[in-house]
């Protein structure tokens, strides 16, 4: 399958694993080399769902049916060794709002109701919950605070990117967990492209005044009122303004537009698509 993704940018391309019949998952050599977290991201592959949720969509919202997707949430489960019953999911809205993550969230949006709304981004310092957040284009942005032994997991649009998602993920951890920056692994996961994202005036507006310096890093004009967006850049460069080193980012350059057949797009499917999920746990 590694041959049959196509990257966008000079990076380490991101293993597969789970051949086997079972889900496809990409995983971040970084963060496992940390030795202390169980992550990966879903492809569409290895699944139950049908149609334009084929196959392995995490969505409960878009119109597939339920029990396929409890199926999927399983199979991922499983590949993470894992039981669902310690996931703990977003309710995303496109905030930057962050969710400090306990014991008592065990099981939230997925085999337990969620008792919270609006929340884009989860952190937590305790050991075996996993983390999950849902994606079509969007940016995932993984945390791992090797020296304190925390970990965030948060969902950036263009508006949580603006909003600066990452920055705001980080400052969560270092009130909450006493995190420094500079321990912070982090990665940028697969999501749309600049070259496939185009946006109006008024979000480019948005992104050169608050990245004010960087804009010409992050922004095409392509002339008649539209622009070329590149969020990669922009999720670093808040990343980077949060205080996380340079070498402990990971960016994937893999575009989830560009790739559809095996990674949901929302802009390239017109909407007609599940959702990815990117997951994302403490050993313990």
């Amino acid at each position: 399958m590694e041959e049959s993704l196509v990257y966008k940018s000079k990076v380490e391309k991101i293993p597969v694993w789970r051949e086997d019949g079972r889900p496809w998952l990409l995983e971040y050599p970084a963060l496992k080399n940390t030795g202390i977290v169980r992550h990966c991201f879903t492809t569409r592959l290895g699944g139950v769902s049908e149609g334009m949720f084929s196959a392995l969509n995490l969505s409960f919202s878009r119109g597939d049916d339920p029990l396929k997707v409890k199926e999927n949430y399983r199979r991922v489960a499983e590949a993470l060794q894992v039981p669902c019953e310690r996931f703990v999911l977003s309710d995303q809205t496109h905030t930057t709002n962050v969710r400090v993550v306990t014991e008592e969230d065990a099981g939230k949006g997925i085999t337990r109701e969620r008792d919270y709304k609006d929340v884009d981004g989860l952190v937590t310092n305790k050991n075996g919950l996993v983390l999950a957040t849902f994606y079509a284009d969007c940016v995932p942005l993984y945390f791992v605070d090797v020296r304190r032994r925390a970990i965030g997991l948060s969902h950036s649009g263009w508006r949580g990117t603006v909003g600066r998602m990452g920055q705001v993920t980080v400052d969560v951890m270092r009130r909450e967990f006493g995190s420094c920056p500079e321990d912070i692994v982090c990665a940028i996961g697969p999501s749309i492209c600049q070259d496939c994202y185009e946006v109006s005036g008024d979000v480019a507006e948005r992104f050169a005044a608050e990245f004010f310096g960087y804009e010409k890093e992050m922004i095409i004009d392509k002339g008649n009122g539209k622009y070329q967006l590149d969020l990669w850049k922009a999720n670093e460069r808040a990343l980077l303004d949060a205080g996380v080193r340079p070498k402990n980012i990971s960016m994937t350059g893999l575009c989830t537009c560009c790739n559809d057949k095996l990674l949901f797009s929302h802009r390239a499917t017109d909407g007609r698509r599940g959702n990815l999920g990117a997951f994302l746990c403490l050993n313990g």
